[in-house]
């Protein structure tokens, strides 16, 4: 009886657990079959709208602006030198390193005792010259004395000969008469050729006097010349520089021993690559005048100086490339010759252009113009000149047009945009489409709503819209979405 019961009690369990399976079988069927038998729901894709930085292209003139570096030099810098060499007996005060001076100051006093030793001998020469030349002109005078003589005697002498032979005609006188007049009378012609050599002699002589007193001259001149050297002056206003002498120092002759330049007479030296260069050239290809602005910036103060191009340099050095300018400065205080400065200078104006950011211009030399309905297109443009950070663009049938300021991999044509004008402000977007919902539709959209987890303010005002006879489309699908999900 006992294994009976047991034996019973087991068919009954597994009777009772081969039902329990064969329900919970039969309820997935049940699921499965439902699922597979209901509708495929299909929730509204909204299309990805990207906000983009905007300007507009307005045509207008600018006037480009070329960047450069250079170096500040003085137009008048002279070398101080000796001319003649000694010891210093006396500088003056502003002989140092940056001292001003005058022009015509007396700088520099080297001893003249060698000098002046010169000078008193080139003089002692002068006065022997001027004494020789006085004794030349007395000798002269005499030698023309004297040919005077030699000839009223030889006059005589021809005359006493042509006596003799006409008494020697007349068979009065000898032939031996004749013969000695014609002896005097050649001896008197032979004197005065002697006294014509000792004239031409007294005259060279006036000649080598005059030439050595002019020589005389020179080297007093010279002397005189050596004498002054040993005062050194300022040739014009200016500031002293590389000063290496000091009274009591030596030195010798042409020996540099400071440097004097005007720091008001500056210009600014500069290379722009040769494209740069070809910009600045008028219709006739002479370099143009252009205006510059020269900055230089000290400890966070800026200087500041104008001038304009004035010229450039005859050839290109060697191992150099582009051209090299200058500029002459108008007033610049502050500045001084060996500055490294920047330099901009002002290119001719280019008319019917516009200033964007380089961001905006792709490699391609092209833009993003949004279109009326907000969607992107592709423009293509002319790079003229790049100004730092922005670009100068030709604007063409572009005019007005307004271009995306800061391009990324994700803009490209046709896609839709929110514009953000600059200062921020974003364009005003279009009032969202308005729909009328069926009661069915309203229902299940307001019971979404209440057992959502929102605050009841946000349900609140959520709700208030729902019921509304026109609805925003965009709540509508922003609901149905969070509904699907």
């Amino acid at each position: 009886m006992r294994f009976l019961r047991r034996s019973l009690t087991g068919v009954f369990l597994l009777a009772v657990t081969l039902a329990l399976v064969a329900w919970a079988g039969e309820m997935v069927r049940g699921a499965v079959v439902a699922r597979m038998n209901e509708e495929p729901r299909s929730f509204p894709q909204r299309e990805r709208v990207l906000a983009v930085n905007v300007v507009t292209l307005t045509p207008q003139s600018i006037v480009p602006e070329l960047t450069a570096f250079g170096e500040l030099r003085s137009q008048r810098t002279l070398d101080l030198r000796s001319a003649t060499g000694g010891t210093v007996l006396s500088a003056s005060e502003a002989l140092v390193e940056g001292g001003a001076v005058q022009e015509g100051q007396l700088l520099l006093r080297i001893d003249p005792v060698e000098a002046q030793a010169a000078l008193d001998r080139v003089r002692a020469d002068l006065q022997d010259a001027q004494a020789e030349g006085r004794d030349a002109e007395r000798a002269l005078v005499l030698a023309e004395d004297e040919l005077t003589a030699a000839r009223a005697q030889a006059t005589l002498r021809d005359q006493a000969l042509a006596r003799a032979r006409d008494l020697e005609t007349r068979g009065v006188g000898t032939a031996a008469a004749v013969e000695t007049a014609e002896l005097a009378a050649s001896a008197a012609q032979a004197a005065v050729l002697t006294r014509r050599q000792a004239l031409a002699s007294a005259q060279a002589r006036i000649d080598q006097a005059q030439t050595r007193l002019a020589r005389a001259e020179i080297s007093q001149a010279e002397a005189e010349r050596a004498v002054a050297d040993t005062e050194v002056y300022a040739a014009f206003d200016g500031t002293l520089a590389d000063v290496t002498i000091s009274p009591g120092g030596r030195v010798t002759a042409n020996e540099r021993f400071a440097q004097l330049v005007d720091p008001t007479q500056l210009e600014v030296s500069f290379r722009v690559s040769t494209s740069q260069y070809a910009r600045l050239l008028d219709d006739t290809g002479a370099l143009t005048k252009a205006p510059i602005v020269v900055t230089l910036d000290v400890s966070g103060v800026n200087l500041r100086a104008e001038g304009q191009v004035t010229r450039e340099s005859a050839a290109v050095a060697a191992g150099q490339t582009g051209r090299l300018l200058f500029a002459q400065l108008d007033a610049a205080p502050g500045f001084r010759p060996g500055d490294f400065v920047t330099v901009r200078i002002s290119e001719p104006a280019l008319d019917s252009v516009a200033l964007v950011p380089a961001t905006a211009v792709a490699a391609d030399q092209t833009v993003l113009i949004v279109d009326e309905e907000e969607r992107l297109r592709t423009a293509d443009v002319t790079l003229l000149r790049r100004q730092g950070d922005d670009v100068i663009i030709g604007v063409g049938d572009n005019a007005g047009a307004t271009i995306v300021a800061e391009r990324s991999p994700l803009l490209g044509e046709g896609i839709k945009v929110r514009p953000i004008r600059p200062g921020g402000a974003e364009v005003a977007a279009a009032e969202p489409a308005m729909i009328t919902l069926d009661a069915e539709r309203r229902a299940k959209l307001i019971a979404f709503v209440n057992e959502g987890r929102m605050p009841d303010d946000v349900k609140a005002r959520i709700i208030g819209q729902l019921e509304e006879e026109q609805v925003s489309s965009e709540t509508v699908t922003r609901l149905e979405a969070r509904m699907g999900s």
